[in-house]
């Protein structure tokens, strides 16, 4: 299996890590970005999904 990877929120520099999930919206620990339902949106700021960015090493 492929490392967790991070995505970093375009507006306000939340960080969704895959290995965390976002527990509070119901994602659980270990899900991965593709499988993070479409109308998700950021827990800070309220941005959808599509306004993250893959975080680079």
């Amino acid at each position: 299996m492929p490392p967790y990877r991070k995505y970093v929120c375009a507006a306000c520099q939340y960080v969704y890590d895959e290995a965390v999930g976002d527990p509070d919206s119901g994602i659980a620990p270990g899900t991965r970005w593709e499988d993070v339902p479409d109308d998700w949106s950021c827990p800070d700021c309220g941005v959808d999904k599509d306004m993250f960015d893959l975080m680079e090493d």
